[in-house]
């Protein structure tokens, strides 16, 4: 099913099902790279990439990003000057700024890692996460050269419970991935895998994608709404078309920090914007998500509450 998803010639020996897509990551940061070697990644990026590559040793490189996601001229610079042999990305429904990577860019990323002796992992965490626009298709499906190795997972679309995730490779990185499976676990246990082979497989599984689309859609058009209204300060980056997030530039002058810990004190979850980045973050942002809000109005409700 996860070899089907990804598209082109990817067969079901290419895919290793993994407890999630954090325990995947790990596994790849582990498998790939030597510890003590550096990692780009885009700047800012999903907290959980850095926390994983730094238990491994390695040292995260920060690549700026802009409106149509990283930029492969920084990034071919920040290949040759640091001799990094692995990026780390988020090409669709980037978390934390919702950035779809432009398809030019989509088409060349991988031919930039390539041309740096350079692994690509896309972490395609949001692909069932759309608004309701088409999808772009997976940097996988493109890769002729077994530079991308791909990351999902099931976690965000279903359940939190259900830990499953996949890694898709070719030649030595698979080939490492076994060994450490090996070692760490063995497999994952058969009765959550064969529960979402029966979920993946039933036509309730794309009703349910599609009445998410839906939901998402509305949450975020009235979270964006009631921001709008509220706290025209707060200045949104882009109203995403995918994900289960806003990214959120603050007013000068204000923290973070201090911003999530008030809001915390009012019964509202916030996230600070300086665990996203990788060194200094340029100014202060916060991310908002629309997913766990029992209804729209809610949300609007939390935006009552931080603008009091």
């Amino acid at each position: 099913i996860f070899a089907r998803q990804a598209g082109h010639d990817v067969t079901a020996q290419d895919v290793l099902i993994t407890g999630g897509g954090q325990s995947g990551l790990s596994m790849l940061f582990r498998a790939i790279a030597a510890p003590g070697s550096p990692v780009l990644v885009e700047s800012p990026t999903y907290p959980g990439a850095l926390a994983a590559a730094r238990a491994a040793g390695l040292r995260p490189v920060p690549v700026p990003m802009d409106d149509d996601g990283v930029r492969l001229d920084l990034l071919a610079d920040a290949f040759a000057m640091t001799g990094a042999r692995l990026l780390y990305c988020q090409p669709t429904f980037h978390n934390p700024t919702g950035t779809v990577l432009a398809p030019d860019r989509r088409a060349r990323i991988a031919d930039v890692a390539r041309a740096a002796g350079a692994f690509l992992i896309e972490d395609d965490f949001a692909r069932h996460l759309g608004h309701g626009r088409p999808v772009p298709p997976p940097l996988i499906a493109g890769d002729r050269h077994g530079t991308v190795v791909h990351l999902t997972s099931l976690t965000k679309p279903a359940s939190p419970s259900l830990r499953i995730g996949a890694v898709i490779a070719r030649g030595p990185v698979m080939r490492r991935l076994h060994g450490m499976r090996y070692v760490d676990d063995f497999f994952v246990a058969r009765p959550l895998q064969e529960a979402a082979v029966e979920l993946l497989s039933t036509p309730a599984w794309d009703r349910h994608l599609r009445s998410l689309s839906t939901s998402l859609r509305e949450r975020c058009a009235a979270l964006a709404d009631a921001l709008a209204r509220h706290l025209p300060g707060w200045r949104l980056a882009r109203l995403p078309a995918g994900g289960l997030h806003l990214w959120l530039r603050l007013p000068a002058g204000a923290h973070g920090t201090a911003v999530a810990d008030v809001a915390r004190a009012r019964g509202v979850t916030v996230n600070a914007g300086h665990r996203y980045f990788p060194a200094e973050p340029p100014e202060a942002f916060v991310r908002l998500s629309f997913a766990a809000a029992a209804d729209p109005e809610e949300l609007a409700a939390g935006v009552r509450l931080l603008a009091s």
